[in-house]
């Protein structure tokens, strides 16, 4: 299972890109929200993907931030009729909060207005969708999961990639976040590298 691709971005369209990991080109698919945040073709990129088996047809999406991940995730996951390519219009057609606002308030008209998403579609993802944003599991929020990896978080690359590392060993995301904001906040002028936080972490986790 790849779940984070970090490499050179070599080619580069609206929807398709090609990233070099090492030699190896990956071709991964992206909203525009993505798209919109890019790198010049030439310089590093780092993609949180979802990856999707069917048969023998493998396809990488691929999302500049974990939220945007979160929520393409709970678009396929969760409603019924909407795929990947729905899903991607609605990253490339509104901001995490403002579909996520329009779930709460019920706005079939705004949901109406992204494209292959009608007024049933709409009031579907309405019906699917609310509870789950307001809230899932232990009671946590999966607005504020989504909205936690937003591009308005202040957490540096180091931390990011220890959480993205502690989750692959199957700590829960909100739990790993946690950990590791308090470490980085405890870190004060020093700047901990991703190893140091994944080590601290587990050692908290385990004690």
């Amino acid at each position: 299972m790849i779940e984070k691709l970090r490499g050179v971005l070599d080619e580069c369209d609206v929807t398709e890109l090609v990233v070099d990991v090492n030699g190896v080109g990956y071709a991964v698919t992206v909203p525009l929200s993505t798209f919109d945040r890019l790198p010049g073709v030439g310089e590093t990129v780092t993609l949180f993907i979802h990856y999707q088996q069917r048969e023998d047809n493998v396809q990488l999406f691929g999302f500049i931030t974990r939220g945007e991940r979160t929520l393409f995730r709970l678009l396929i996951g969760a409603v019924t009729g909407v795929g990947p390519k729905l899903a991607l219009n609605v990253l490339s057609s509104m901001t995490i909060n403002g579909f996520c606002d329009a779930i709460v308030d019920g706005d079939v008209k705004t949901l109406s207005k992204i494209s292959g998403i009608g007024k049933r579609t709409a009031e579907r993802m309405i019906v699917e969708l609310r509870d789950k944003i307001k809230k899932i599991g232990d009671g946590g929020s999966a607005l504020d999961l989504i909205l936690k990896s937003s591009p308005g978080t202040a957490l540096p690359p180091a931390a990011v990639d220890a959480i993205a590392a502690l989750e692959t060993l199957g700590i829960r995301n909100d739990t790993a976040s946690k950990v590791v904001q308090q470490l980085c906040k405890e870190s004060k002028d020093d700047t901990p590298t991703a190893e140091q936080l994944i080590r601290k972490a587990l050692a908290v986790l385990n004690s």
